[in-house]
């Protein structure tokens, strides 16, 4: 007899279960893509063990995202005000459309990531055409007829799988209902979506640091669907704000609020010190220096079935093959990549230098482009992107606040950011030796092209 429920092995969750039909999901040729695509890009290259894929993390978040589902439907755990948005019977009064859409919100998570090209975030946003991006490629790929197939077999509508699994930002054109947006919320939401989670959980265990760690299974068991505080609380500062959002979201229990905090810590760490590591990010630049040359008009093609065929495995060997061959498109940045020949950091700005000059960073690379050259010179700055997290907490009391209110934390934690000026190797010595004698006088001046050469 055949098994009706599978499931396999993970360092994170234990456990991963999925009945038949998932299966058949998790065996199509877009889901296995994600066997052959890294999670963390080239981070390997630095953290050895950052080879884990986007394959196992995309199971992660469907088993997170079902353990929250059924917390904050669980009947005890929904609260009055908010009972009428969970749709626990269908016309007919048998209850199935709450298990509709915990399928539906299983598959969303588990294809969110299948629009991610090679090596994921390291080149989507310069080489795909105006317009895309790997959400809208995930869309693409969930809409399509080798898709479609197994929606039918469910039962489910791809759109609402494509809603929850994109979210009203990423999905504009979409009509979201207040359910179907805080399902979305489990997957995408920026307090608590699962899919950070994990990737915060995987990241963490894989790259061999602390930092990504915290009490995760405390902070579902406290998640609910809860209305908005009301107008005009106090913060922590006295100061009064008015929460324009008046529609119920995911928040928490005060109990967890010490997990929601770590949450947020884990994040500001790891973006710190993993995600913005100064060797992983010249390393990303020179695979997109790589892949412009490589690519046939520098950009990816968006046809389902083209994105299909490419993965890590193509890139890698044909950065293999130029790095080893000259007159192959890509050979200098490909070299680079194979021999570690990667371009060293020459500057980051510190607070003193912005206090100064808030674009340093910017008017070093000018200046450094005029003395050595702009082959000689890489400059990356990824400004802070995370807006400020607000979300409902339910007290002791039954009373709704926010967290804001309730945690300095959550109101101060920094924004993690980075601001990185490369240099060839061949001219590190003397690049060096320039910025410790011009540093100063360039930084002070708005465009950097006020100073004499020391070369």
């Amino acid at each position: 007899m055949p098994k009706s429920i599978h499931e396999v092995r993970d360092p994170i969750h234990i456990f991963i279960r999925f009945n038949g039909t998932e299966r058949e999901v998790l065996n199509s040729r877009p889901f296995q893509r994600l066997r052959h695509i890294h999670q963390l890009a080239m981070s390997y290259l630095v953290y050895p063990g950052a080879t884990h894929r986007r394959f196992e993390h995309s199971l992660g978040v469907m088993e997170l995202a079902s353990r929250v589902f059924d917390v904050i439907t669980a009947p005890d755990a929904v609260r009055l005000e908010v009972r009428e948005l969970i749709p626990e019977f269908d016309s007919h009064g048998a209850p199935h459309l709450l298990f509709y859409w915990r399928q539906v919100l299983r598959m969303a998570a588990l294809c969110h990531d299948l629009g991610h090209l090679p090596f994921s975030h390291a080149a989507e946003e310069e080489l795909l055409p105006e317009g895309w991006n790997h959400e809208r490629l995930t869309r693409e790929i969930i809409m399509s007829p080798c898709m479609r197939e197994y929606w039918e077999t469910m039962k489910i509508w791809p759109e609402d799988i494509v809603k929850l699994a994109l979210g009203p930002t990423k999905a504009r054109d979409l009509q979201f209902s207040a359910w179907e947006t805080i399902l979305a919320e489990i997957i995408v939401g920026d307090s608590f979506g699962v899919d950070r989670m994990d990737y915060l959980l995987r990241d963490s265990h894989h790259t061999g640091v602390a930092y990504g760690r915290f009490d995760h299974y405390r902070l579902i068991d406290t998640m609910r669907v809860l209305p908005p505080p009301a107008p005009g609380y106090k913060t922590e500062n006295g100061a009064v704000e008015e929460d324009k959002e008046l529609t119920p979201k995911l928040g928490i229990q005060a109990g967890g609020l010490q997990s929601a905090e770590s949450l947020l810590l884990a994040r500001y760490f790891m973006f710190s010190q993993v995600y913005y590591h100064p060797v992983r990010v010249i390393y990303d630049i020179h695979l997109l220096d790589f892949l412009r040359a490589w690519l046939p008009g520098g950009r990816f093609d968006t046809a389902v079935d083209a994105i299909l065929k490419v993965t890590d495995n193509e890139v890698t060997a044909a950065f293999r093959a130029a790095a080893f061959d000259a007159n192959l498109p890509g050979a200098e940045a490909a070299k680079r990549i194979v021999l570690r020949g990667h371009f060293k950091r020459l500057y980051t700005p510190t607070p003193d230098d912005l206090d100064h000059n808030p674009r340093a960073g910017r008017t070093m690379e000018t200046a450094a482009i005029m003395e050595f050259g702009a082959t000689n010179v890489r400059y990356k700055q990824i400004p802070p992107k995370f807006v400020a997290l607000d979300f409902p907490v339910e007290t002791a009391g039954g009373d709704i606040v926010s967290a804001r209110a309730l945690s300095r934390t959550i109101s101060d934690t920094p924004q993690a950011t980075a601001d990185y000026l490369f240099i060839e190797p061949s001219v590190a010595r003397r690049a060096t030796q320039w910025r410790d004698e011009q540093l100063h006088t360039i930084i002070a001046s708005e465009t950097g092209d006020d100073h004499g050469s020391t070369a």
